[in-house]
């Protein structure tokens, strides 16, 4: 923790005296990191890394206040579209032959985007490009054209009048050439955000329980992280041992080397970002969907973003009840904070490392008083503690009933005995829809470009994360209708179709 609090402070005082960092040479951003690192080691006192907030270290903010829950969006959705026709959708919707876009673009309203992504400074009869117009070029290239560049994007595809479904989907004129320029959708990206890109979350969340029918409260969600390196950065500006430890201070200041699965094709060890997405499945169809996206440094393990996480999720309004992720998750003390403050039961796979206590038989799942007990104990239930177990002998069954005191409890661990003890029959079917939400991240990655990013800032990644969550999101709800729409159909029809 000591070498992540002084990354933390030099990473600071960097960006804090050089704003415009990415503008400095190379040898000119070695030389201050150097000098950078030596001046916060000569005054660093180890103790004072207790006291960093969480959100401090992984370089993320703690839940602002204006998220808009889920419960009122919808009553800010129809504030914004209260006694307006919607007419702009009904003239570019026959320039829309692609069915997806066509629904895609019937879910999304300008109105709510421009007043979710305008910033206080907005003032419309200055502006030929609106706000939710550039939102609707992101959600295209992140489905669409993940792999090409935002100059060829514009240049081949948006700025020609010949592409009129392109043109339709973004709500810009088909006759006449108002031009979107590469650097337009660059700043639009870099200058989001967290609560623009939650509330965005927020609302294709609305849109997800609307359309799809999706039971709400959610019950059980899951966790899971997948990495995101970036090629901007492989080699550190400079490194400093701190004991055991190396400091790594990259040209990509937010960016930090961690470490990945064993993969056949890949190193061990890559620079970039991970990527925590919380996602819930419906228990009808056995899809998932994504509800919350966040990015934070590679270096940084896996169980500090869960309570960043939960507590997003609440400002949210999700109302969780349960969390279902993998080892990498189940710190046993942090877990138990998360169900005292936020009420959200946290179920991981049982670390091996752990060692099973005294008297348990794993493989018939059952607790025992001592060596000597032959009876099954009864689960009662949980305590501030751990799990309490009762002797459930008859009461003449047992000839040691009078000396035994017939009460167990087995503390809290991050291995068969975690927040649901692993006798339950419930913990297996929570824990085996972990692998159905694995889903998400190959969508995420593999399918809207991600794979390789080329992005130089923390908050640029947060960004195009927040698109290919939305795109996600909404073509996944284009095709439960589609779907819908062949089972109501006759018979003949579909066949003929």
């Amino acid at each position: 923790m000591q070498e992540k609090d002084i990354k933390r402070i030099v990473i600071k005082q960097l960006k804090t005296k050089f704003p415009y960092w990415r503008r400095l040479t190379k040898k000119q951003k070695k030389a201050l990191v150097e000098e950078a690192l030596h001046e916060v080691m000569a005054s660093y006192k180890p103790g004072q890394a207790t006291d960093v907030p969480l959100h401090e270290l992984t370089n993320m903010p703690a839940p602002p206040a204006d998220i808009i829950p889920l419960s009122e969006m919808g009553k800010f959705i129809e504030n914004r579209t209260r006694g307006f026709l919607p007419f702009t959708n009904h003239c570019y919707q026959r320039y829309l032959d692609d069915q997806e876009l066509r629904l895609v673009d019937s879910f999304l309203d300008d109105r709510v985007l421009n007043d979710l992504l305008a910033s206080p400074s907005f003032t419309p009869a200055m502006r030929q490009v609106f706000p939710a117009q550039l939102l609707r070029a992101e959600l295209l290239k992140a489905w669409r054209y993940a792999n090409m560049s935002y100059r060829q994007y514009c240049a081949l595809l948006v700025n020609r009048l010949e592409n009129k479904s392109v043109r339709a989907f973004l709500h810009l004129p088909l006759h006449k050439k108002i031009l979107v320029h590469h650097s337009q959708l660059s700043q639009f990206k870099s200058t989001l955000t967290i609560p623009q890109m939650v509330n965005l979350m927020v609302y294709v969340t609305h849109l997800l329980v609307k359309e799809i029918k999706l039971p709400h409260p959610f019950k059980i969600c899951g966790v899971d992280s997948t990495d995101l390196a970036s090629s901007c950065c492989p080699v550190p500006l400079a490194t400093l041992d701190v004991g055991q430890k190396k400091v790594r201070i990259y040209t990509e200041l937010d960016a930090d080397c961690g470490k990945r699965r064993k993969k056949r094709n890949k190193s061990e060890y890559f620079v970039g970002y991970r990527l925590h997405s919380l996602t819930v499945i419906d228990p009808h169809s056995g899809h998932n969907y994504p509800l919350l996206s966040l990015v934070a440094p590679a270096n940084h393990h896996d169980n500090l973003l869960l309570p960043q996480l939960v507590a997003f999720g609440q400002a949210m309004g999700l109302n969780i009840q349960v969390i279902t992720a993998d080892a990498a998750y189940g710190d046993a003390e942090q877990n138990q904070k998360i169900k005292k403050e936020y009420g959200v039961t946290v179920v991981t796979s049982p670390s091996q490392k752990v060692k099973t206590p005294e008297h348990v038989d794993p493989d018939r799942r059952h607790v025992f008083m001592d060596d000597y007990c032959e009876t099954p104990m009864r689960y009662l239930g949980t305590t501030e503690t751990g799990h309490e177990f009762s002797c459930d002998a008859a009461p003449n069954e047992c000839f040691r009933a009078p000396l035994c005191p017939q009460c167990r409890e087995l503390p809290f661990d991050s291995g068969q005995f975690g927040q649901l003890p692993y006798i339950l029959e419930e913990v297996d079917q929570i824990r085996g829809l972990r692998k159905h939400m694995e889903r998400s991240y190959n969508l995420f990655k593999h399918r809207s470009g991600l794979e390789h990013l080329r992005l130089k800032s923390q908050q640029s990644v947060m960004a195009a994360v927040t698109f290919v969550h939305l795109a996600t999101v909404l073509i996944e709800i284009a095709r439960h209708h589609q779907a819908a729409d062949k089972e109501q159909r006759p018979k003949q029809l579909r066949l003929a179709a």
